[in-house]
């Protein structure tokens, strides 16, 4: 179990995965979250969450304010528990008022299919995206998904990528710019930003 931190879900409990998925912890998305906020890039924006296994990075971005979060998760078992969590978060919004500080209800989809099928279909563009592949997952590949990420984002988005502290810096392309490094145990931020 995990459970949304702050905002109007927070302290909501979120299912996982029972296998193949490694959320993140409670820590980790404390330290993402609170410097999103410092940054004012979160309230109104349109959050975009690859790789997202139970969806709890885009779902603590809608509880804190995001207008439109798209989860994108091929594996079926994980698709099912992000959609469920949607439901739980689009419920927190209505049943507990939410919306009365003027904030719209968050518009959440789930996108079961993978990263580059969807990156190559989508005509949309987003101002926060989340990018938290497993560990395993083959440098190139990431570096093909930071090319297609940097086709579908706001001209001041900001990326977010996860990865394990043994990882090597990831391959940008020349219209991102890599922000900073910050490490958390086996976990490694990866900040990045549009040049």
């Amino acid at each position: 179990m995990t459970r949304i931190i702050a905002g109007f879900a927070g302290s909501q409990k979120l299912s996982v995965p029972s296998s193949g998925t490694r959320p993140t912890s409670d820590r980790v998305r404390e330290a993402i979250f609170s410097a999103l906020e410092a940054r004012e890039v979160i309230q109104g924006s349109a959050v975009l969450d690859l790789y997202a296994g139970s969806g709890a990075l885009g779902l603590e971005a809608a509880s804190r304010g995001a207008a439109e979060v798209t989860l994108v998760e091929k594996n079926p078992a994980a698709v099912k528990v992000a959609k469920s969590n949607a439901a739980i978060i689009q419920k927190a919004a209505a049943v507990r008022g939410a919306l009365a500080s003027g904030q719209l209800k968050p518009r959440i989809s789930v996108a079961p299919q993978s990263v580059l099928a969807f990156l190559r279909a989508t005509p949309a563009s987003f101002d926060l995206v989340f990018i938290d592949p497993p560990y395993d997952l083959p440098e190139a590949e990431l570096a093909e998904a930071l090319v297609a990420v940097a086709e579908h984002v706001t001209p001041d988005a900001q990326i977010v990528v996860e990865r394990t502290s043994r990882s090597p810096e990831p391959a940008l392309p020349a219209s991102l710019t890599l922000d900073r490094r910050k490490d958390y145990g086996e976990t490694t931020l990866w900040w990045i930003s549009t040049a």
